[in-house]
């Protein structure tokens, strides 16, 4: 799928968090940043440092793969703008331990009673098309074959 959907151009889900131009696996990043005063590496393009508030900036390109860290299952529809399946489906949020030295929470993809603590993920692309309104270009994590 390129960059067109039916309702338009993907839109990223927040500015300066996943690269790609299209929803190939190969082609999606997750985008970090890391403190070159203090190591600090956080999610996403950061002007200064979460942790240090340092304005020394670098930024970097996540590892694709990590390790489930902890993980939950939401079996009600969330309130608000949800923009997941209709009818509602039950599905996991995952706490994926990056060799980044980061935790990134994010949806997992699959069987809901499939996952287990300790098991390996890799980031996959994720879009996600509002009912009325405009696509938008995600991510989650699924389990490494094998």
């Amino acid at each position: 799928m390129g960059d067109e959907t039916a309702a338009g151009k993907l839109l990223p889900v927040n500015e300066g968090l996943v690269t790609g131009t299209d929803n190939e696996p190969r082609d999606v990043q997750l985008l970090g940043s890391k403190c070159d005063r203090c190591g600090e590496v956080s999610l996403g393009a950061n002007a200064v440092c979460l942790n240090c508030g340092s304005d020394r900036i670098t930024g970097i390109r996540l590892a694709p793969e990590g390790e489930l860290w902890t993980y939950t299952v939401i079996r009600h529809r969330p309130p608000g703008g949800y923009l997941g399946p209709d009818p509602f489906e039950p599905f996991a949020i995952g706490l994926v331990e990056l060799p980044d030295g980061i935790r990134v929470m994010a949806p997992l993809a699959g069987d809901v009673d499939s996952f287990e603590i300790g098991c390996r993920l890799r980031l996959e692309p994720w879009i996600l098309q509002s009912r009325d309104g405009p696509a938008y270009r995600a991510f989650r994590f699924a389990a490494v074959a094998g």
